[in-house]
């Protein structure tokens, strides 16, 4: 900290920090004076929280400007814990404690019996300490093992022992989690797991700020802002969230995920580590990235996927860095100067897909690979669509059709890649006319190739092998009339 900030209690009161209107200010009333100036200022209310612009930040500033405690409601990947995080920079850069506190006593109307009795002895020297915005924000995961010790506090019998104290002195007591983030921002993660009498004990402190520990009646009269999350299955299905503690939750502010594949990108691009210490050069081709994000568009969608549990955002950003760490493999193995992901990389990155949706009982019977590999082929076809929705690809399919076959593998430089799909009747003349990749820029003419193909396997055109062996459409068998769905014929 800063020097000039004052040691004392006698210098604290004669600086603007022992102005009355900072001395009577609540935590809740200093979040909502720095908001008010930043929205005056303008400009993005949080960093790196992106697509909320319109839905979420709208109602979270109502609840900052209203001094509620509120709940983030939302599916897995959706930003929320990172907004709780980005609260602190709403707070003031320092803060004065009385120094030698774990309840962040402010010197003024300390709380504690130690602060007290410290500012009863010491007067105007008692000591101060300063305590950065970091600090001030702390932060619980609710899971059903969680005790009142752990948010409250518990007694402790050795302090009272080396103290010479009865047990029911507050001097005895060892703070929980939620006293030591007097002054600051408390965030809750996972609320409905929270054990019900945890709740109560939680909610009692919140609203007549007292608590029995052991049963003996604590007074904490705390000053903080109160934040939790919830998974909507979670509000009512694994845990519940007691009526009186619902009630004191001041507004309910429910998340989405990106509401299109663009913001969804944006999103990707941001958060994924793309930028890596190879010494190669990287280049996303803006389709393979449109192909990765897709996949979480088209997974949310799917029936045989959990809807409840959701698509984490995650997903598209861990499956891009898969799709770059293959294509950086490929590239160090076959000396290639640049990592350029094919379709083939996105591929082998499906081990980030597999670990991220949940299966309905349909989706296990049809297996988690399989249903990876269907999303990634919808994904491709989505997007040539989109870029080249009503070109022709007569001359592609027959070559399959009269016996041509083609294997592409994640081991292949471009380059060899590329020879191999001039083999193939118009592909690369088609990547060049719909604006793919341009004559002569072979590692993305490749890729451009690899989705136009995996498009057509997604329409059922052609084939598509485990190997990555591209061939002809391999044509379902047809039931004879009469024939029952066991292959028994029926008779007349």
């Amino acid at each position: 900290m800063p020097s000039s900030y004052p040691e004392t209690l006698g210098a604290l009161a004669r600086s603007p920090f022992g102005a009355p209107e900072r001395r009577d200010r609540s935590v809740k009333d200093e979040i909502r004076q720095n908001l008010i100036d930043r929205l005056k200022q303008g400009g993005q209310l949080f960093q790196g929280v992106l697509g909320y612009e319109d839905t979420v930040m709208p109602q979270i500033v109502n609840a900052l400007l209203s001094r509620h405690n509120f709940i983030l409601l939302g599916l897995r990947g959706q930003a929320k814990s990172r907004i709780l995080r980005s609260l602190t920079t709403l707070l003031d850069d320092a803060l004065p404690i009385v120094a030698g506190s774990e309840v962040n006593d402010d010197p003024f109307a300390p709380i504690s019996k130690f602060a007290r009795r410290l500012i009863e002895e010491a007067g105007d020297d008692t000591p101060i300490a300063w305590i950065e915005r970091d600090s001030r924000y702390v932060e619980k995961l609710a899971t059903p093992d969680v005790t009142i010790a752990d948010i409250i506090g518990d007694v402790d019998p050795i302090r009272a022992a080396r103290g010479g104290h009865v047990l029911s002195d507050e001097l005895t007591m060892h703070y929980g989690m939620l006293p030591r983030a007097n002054r600051g921002i408390f965030a809750l993660n996972e609320l409905p797991d929270l054990a019900g009498k945890v709740q109560v004990g939680l909610f009692n402190i919140m609203q007549e700020g007292d608590v029995q520990i052991k049963g003996y009646p604590v007074r904490l009269p705390l000053d903080v802002l109160l934040c939790f999350t919830a998974n909507p299955d979670d509000y009512t299905a694994r845990g519940k969230i007691i009526t009186p503690l619902k009630d004191r939750i001041g507004s309910e502010v429910v998340t989405h995920y990106p509401e299109s594949v663009e913001l969804g990108m944006s999103i990707t691009r941001q958060e994924a580590w793309a930028e890596r210490d190879g010494g190669l050069k990287l280049r996303v081709p803006d389709f393979v990235a449109e192909v990765v994000e897709r996949i979480a568009f088209e997974a949310r969608t799917d029936k045989r996927i959990d809807r409840r549990s959701g698509v984490s955002q995650r997903m598209p950003i861990t499956v891009l860095e898969n799709a770059i760490s293959n294509a950086e493999r490929r590239a160090i193995e076959t000396g290639e100067s640049e990592v350029v992901p094919r379709m083939t990389d996105i591929y082998a990155g499906s081990a980030a897909i597999t670990g991220k949706i949940e299966l309905e009982y349909e989706g296990e019977l049809v297996g988690g690979q399989t249903i990876a590999r269907e999303l990634i082929r919808r994904a491709a076809e989505a997007t040539f669509k989109e870029r080249a929705g009503g070109v022709n690809t007569d001359d592609i399919v027959m070559w399959f059709d009269g016996g041509g076959a083609l294997q592409v593998t994640d081991d292949v430089s471009s380059e060899a890649v590329f020879k191999g799909m001039e083999s193939v009747p118009g592909l690369t003349r088609l990547v060049r006319d719909v604006g793919l990749a341009p004559r002569g820029d072979h590692a993305l003419g490749a890729a451009a190739c690899e989705l136009v193909l995996e498009a057509l396997v997604a329409r059922k055109k052609i084939s598509r092998s485990d190997a990555g062996t591209y061939g002809r459409a391999v044509q379902e068998p047809r039931r004879r009339p009469n024939q029952d769905l066991f292959g028994g014929g029926m008779s007349a």
